[in-house]
């Protein structure tokens, strides 16, 4: 792994700078590519963007940023985007700082600006060795997630395709699978969702094999599988539904046929029944049948006590003595035949016997 401290000025950074919206962000003479298609949108706000021009201006250190060497001649920004951006704008006209435009400044305070140096540390190595070093930048403290690290580790056309679909507020993932996600799409929460539901391994593997594809469409197409798929089967609930593993379980149980009435009905008397406490497990639950993911409201340890004291250690199963701490709470009449988390509901049993009864 090669990192290689370099210096920058402003006047390197902005030249040839342009913005094409989606398309992306440039500079360093076109070779610095600051926002690849669809990455992250410019979220600094105005006392963040002139807290970076009034550091420039007064010549104090700004943080070190990191760049990626493509390989090609080329780079991508992995940390500094948004002080890069507020940089070019400045020096771009786009905006004031102190009711001053940067062509308001005379000669050589504008060549004070254009001169200021910034320090750029550039990554070079191998997949695995820029994968590592870039989450000991995130471990120091740089706001970047996990998803943004592979991102410029596997850079290349599929990443930048795969950012079209994935990595916008408002996108195309984000249009037809906003209620059933969790995260934010400009952070590339959406993008490493959808790679995790895609990949029969790692993220990590499945970037690593499509690094050079030219195209993310099937990464697309299969997200939007897990999407209509979960909403054939269940009726959409955002707040419910967000969150939801739903890759895995399309790809146990896309083959069977639901109706849609019937699993309505059931999400709706699991809703309502008290003693599911974890609702987001409901549909997990309809799909497999395993209570697991519902954590049925279990006895606290009062009823626990009361219990063994009222069959005097005594499991109710095997007929033996034990101790409290070797016996487990169970419920009489099971919760799917509608028995509740009472004391009335509630027998001791010893644990083997408890686990034997569990796997009938």
């Amino acid at each position: 792994m090669k990192v290689v401290p370099r210096t920058v000025t402003v006047r390197e950074l902005v030249k040839g700078y342009r913005d094409d919206g989606e398309g992306g962000v440039f500079g360093y003479g076109g070779k610095l590519d600051i926002r690849p298609p669809f990455q992250r949108e410019f979220v600094y706000k105005d006392k963040d963007r002139n807290a970076v021009i009034d550091t420039v201006l007064k010549g104090f250190p700004l943080n070190v940023m990191y760049w990626a060497d493509r390989e090609d001649g080329t780079f991508e920004i992995i940390d500094g985007q948004q002080r890069t951006i507020s940089i070019a704008q400045y020096v771009e006209g786009d905006f004031t700082f102190e009711d001053l435009f940067f062509h308001n400044f005379p000669a050589d305070k504008k060549d004070l600006i254009q001169d200021y140096a910034l320090t750029v540390y550039v990554c070079t190595g191998t997949d695995s060795e820029k994968l590592e070093w870039f989450k000991t930048i995130n471990i120091a403290g740089k706001e970047l997630t996990a998803q943004e690290l592979r991102n410029a580790v596997y850079a290349g056309q599929w990443v930048t395709d795969a950012k079209r679909y994935f990595s916008r507020t408002g996108g195309a993932a984000y249009q037809i699978g906003g209620d059933h996600m969790k995260g934010r799409p400009i952070r590339q929460e959406y993008l490493e969702t959808a790679i995790r539901w895609a990949a029969e391994g790692s993220i990590e593997e499945y970037m690593a094999r499509h690094q050079h594809d030219a195209s993310a469409e099937p990464l697309w197409d299969h997200f939007r599988r897990v999407i209509d798929w979960a909403k054939s089967c269940f009726k959409t609930r955002p707040r419910l539904m967000r969150g939801v593993d739903w890759g895995p379980l399309h790809g146990e149980h896309h083959d069977r046929l639901l109706d849609f009435d019937a699993t309505e009905a059931e999400t709706k008397e699991l809703l309502e029944d008290e003693e599911v406490q974890r609702k987001k497990g409901i549909y997990a639950y309809i799909l497999t049948g395993e209570e697991r993911h519902l954590n049925i409201r279990k006895f606290p340890e009062k009823t626990k006590r009361e219990a063994y004291e009222r069959q005097s250690g005594i499991c109710a199963r095997c007929g033996e003595h034990f101790a409290l701490g070797a016996m487990e709470a169970d419920h009489i009449k099971p919760w799917t035949r509608g028995g509740k988390t009472v004391l009335k509901n509630c027998q001791m049993l010893c644990k083997p016997c408890n686990l034997e009864k569990g796997t009938k």
